[in-house]
């Protein structure tokens, strides 16, 4: 690599949480980075180099990502017809557009599972909600859009005919509700010369109404046989796709002890905030050195770590107010994450806390502790 080859200009789409925690990581490296982003108030907002504009408009896209050598993504709603335009311009854009299209699509991405031979549940397609009907023999099953769903938005619990009712009226798919043991998530990065590097697995539990990760404990409590498994398919993920970046493998362990693939995230994830003080290097340092071609850093862990989301109280709208910060922040170990959004909602995501202890029964003590102190209000 080239001395000065860190003096590049990095462009990201999107400048959520994400974007702030992956410019946090440029900037050890003195990358240059810009943002563009809908939202003239996003987390990136008090950045110069940002600017607000539509993701999904060609123009917009096209002329923020020549001004760059490399172009990455914070979020897949994006329009990839730019990307592919840019790339053809000389720009690097990782993860690559191609596949920026294919995980778009939730219905692309399971017949990309079955065509590699990746562990998934059963599934079938479905182009409206009468084909929904006519599958009841499938049910019990998850429902989800083809298209645009993130953060639990997009699926829907189907356990019989008269949960049909709730069933989307577009392309989408049918998934078999699988009976699992646990969720995990594996981090894996590959670079342009092909290297691979996983994470630990951790082990997620989800919100119970809102169908996004509520907590997470790391490593995942999991036998050995079950988690080389899991790292094995997520590589296997990473290697078929060809993929530049960090992609995140969402997956089920079931009953019996098998892992199945339920989605990918090419990008810094939720599941992975913790590696920032959990483990030798973290998720968006991992993102942005295989994107500008350094060697990639180890995944391993340094302290066992769980991660709470900061999640906007339910019956509280308006200007954002911590309650019990400085009792979760007197506790050794805890790492608190605010965002800079300034307004909360219910269930918006407001920041993260990350608890690091040697101590297994310590750690689970503190995180429910954080859980149950640390409230957003309005």
């Amino acid at each position: 690599m080239a001395d000065n080859s860190l003096a590049q200009k990095v462009g990201v789409l999107g400048g959520g949480q994400l974007g702030r925690m992956f410019y946090q990581a440029a900037l050890d490296f003195n990358v240059d980075v810009s943002f563009l982003d809908p939202d003239a108030q996003a987390p990136c907002s008090f950045l110069k180099s940002f600017e607000s504009g539509s993701l999904k408009d060609f123009e917009t896209v096209k002329n923020f990502g020549l001004q760059h050598q490399v172009v990455t993504i914070e979020i897949e709603h994006v329009n990839v017809e730019a990307l592919k335009y840019i790339e053809q311009q000389g720009v690097k854009v990782f993860p690559q557009p191609h596949i920026i299209e294919l995980i778009q699509d939730k219905r692309k991405q399971k017949q990309f599972y079955l065509e590699y031979r990746i562990p998934t549940a059963d599934f079938v397609l479905v182009e409206n909600k009468h084909d929904v009907e006519a599958q009841t023999d499938f049910l019990p099953a998850v429902n989800k859009l083809g298209k645009e769903g993130y953060d639990g938005r997009g699926v829907q619990i189907l356990k019989n005919k008269e949960d049909i009712a709730k069933a989307f009226d577009a392309p989408g798919l049918l998934e078999k509700l699988i009976d699992f043991e646990k969720e995990i998530a594996i981090l894996v990065a590959r670079n342009e010369a092909g290297d691979i590097v996983s994470y630990p697995a951790v082990e997620m539990v989800f919100h119970p109404e809102k169908n996004l990760v509520e907590y997470l404990f790391a490593p995942a409590q999991l036998s050995g046989s079950v988690l080389q498994e899991a790292d094995r398919i997520a590589r296997k993920v990473i290697k078929s796709l060809q993929m530049v970046g960090l992609l995140a493998v969402e997956m089920f362990v079931t009953k019996e002890g098998n892992v199945l693939v339920n989605e990918v995230a090419p990008r810094p994830h939720n599941s992975g905030h913790h590696t920032i003080e959990a483990n030798i290097t973290s998720q968006y340092e991992q993102h942005l050195r295989a994107i500008v071609g350094l060697p990639l850093g180890s995944g391993a862990t340094v302290l066992p770590a769980a991660m709470v989301n900061v999640l906007g109280e339910e019956g509280f709208e308006g200007k954002a107010k911590y309650k019990g910060l400085d009792q979760v922040t007197a506790l050794p170990g805890v790492h608190v994450h605010l965002y800079g959004k300034k307004l909360t909602k219910p269930f918006r995501k407001m920041g993260h806390v990350t608890i690091t202890d040697i101590n297994l029964q310590a750690l689970k003590e503190k995180t429910e502790f954080v859980k149950e102190t640390l409230k957003v209000i309005a």
